[in-house]
């Protein structure tokens, strides 16, 4: 009997593709990327709807919406087709220390759209 070893790139390349750009871009002091696409109607498996919290000096004195549009820009490839929804919480580390409680995503409302997940980004 042989085992499977699980490799994030190849077996969750969103997911790894979002934390990378995110880790080299930002220089995170703490980055937690979430798959909620469980939570929606979508293939098992899928990588259509994230969380990201992103914890970085880079926020600083930028507002909220620009730090939204930061992770956008840099997200822009995935966001294109392979990602439906993205949930963004981006705080500067004093933020984060002041406050790091996390409130869960709402349950799914919609239904699966018509991109198709490409299960290879490169």
């Amino acid at each position: 009997m042989s085992s499977k070893i699980f490799n994030k790139e190849t077996d969750n390349p969103v997911e790894f593709s979002i934390k990378e750009k995110l880790t080299d871009s930002l220089n995170p002091s703490y980055i937690e990327i979430i798959n909620e696409s469980y939570m929606h109607n979508v293939p098992k498996g899928s990588e259509t709807h994230f969380k990201v919290i992103v914890v970085s000096d880079k926020f600083k004195d930028i507002s909220l919406i620009e730090r939204h549009r930061m992770i956008n820009k840099l997200l822009n490839d995935e966001l294109k087709c392979n990602v439906h929804a993205l949930s963004i919480v981006a705080k500067t580390p004093d933020q984060w220390k002041n406050e790091n409680t996390i409130t869960p995503s709402p349950p799914c409302r919609g239904g699966f759209g018509n991109c198709i997940q490409l299960r290879k980004l490169k």
